[in-house]
This record gives C-alpha cells, sequence and structure tokens, in this order.
C-alpha cells in the first residue's frame, strides 16, 4: 500500500471552496478519491449532478443540502450520502469543512445540460461532463 504524504496532498480552488485530494488514481488509489472540501463562508456551490455516488463527512461547521428537491441541514458529526445522478447543491453560512468519498472517476455535469450563468471556469457547459481536478 503506497503511502501518500501531506505534502503530496493536491489543492485545487473555485469561487466557493477549496479542495485538498489526498489519494486519487493519480495519486497512489486505483478506483477511489478521497479529498477535504473547506467551503467559504456564505457561500452557494453551483446546482450540478455527479455520475457517481459520493458520501461527505462534516467535521467543523454547518451547511444545507439541497438534493432532488428536498433541504438538509448539516453540521459537524453529520455524514451525507449523495446518490448518484441526482440534482445537488451545496450552501453554507458560516463556512464548512468535509472530507468527501466517491470512486473515480466520476464525472461532474449540469443536470438539465445548460450552463449556469454564474458558472466559474471549472464548470462543465452544457450537456458536457467535467472530471473534477480533486478527483482525477
Amino acid at each position: 500500500m503506497p503511502v501518500i504524504r501531506r505534502s503530496d496532498a493536491r489543492r485545487s480552488e473555485t469561487p466557493n471552496a477549496a479542495m485538498t485530494t489526498f489519494a486519487s488514481p493519480t495519486q497512489g488509489s486505483a478506483a477511489l478519491a478521497l479529498w477535504q472540501v473547506d467551503m467559504r463562508p456564505g457561500t452557494r456551490g453551483p446546482l450540478h449532478a455527479m455520475d457517481a455516488e459520493q458520501i461527505w463527512t462534516f467535521l467543523a461547521g454547518s451547511a444545507t443540502a439541497e438534493l432532488a428537491g428536498e433541504s438538509h441541514e448539516l453540521a459537524a458529526g453529520d455524514t451525507l450520502v449523495l446518490p448518484a445522478d441526482t440534482a445537488r447543491r451545496i450552501t453554507t453560512v458560516e463556512g464548512f469543512t468535509a472530507v468527501v468519498a466517491s470512486t473515480s472517476p466520476s464525472r461532474a455535469y449540469n443536470p438539465d445540460a445548460i450552463t449556469p450563468e454564474d458558472a466559474c471556469a471549472m464548470a462543465p457547459r452544457d450537456a458536457d461532463r467535467v472530471l473534477p481536478a480533486w478527483i482525477v
């Protein structure tokens, strides 16, 4: 089993959060990715879907997850299972830190195949599917 040192973690940033990849197929794993999300206070992630299940465990802070039309309040110690191919958006007032696990590759896409006006440069365009840098 390979050991991945903290100094080898890869950091990716979007306008809303920083993702630190601890393991992925380009960092010693065959088919899984593990990363940390540090979402900034007062931010809202984009509405999107992923083609693979993800598991988020919140370590600090709080968030609201909109998942398939339902709203879920989350706090430190809570775990959220996000099914594949389900529209989601995560919002936070105070900010949060979470650890996320998923299979890799897994791709992000726009559930309605339309690029939102506020999409960042890393977001998928229209019907495209994008492999996020923190999952590679």
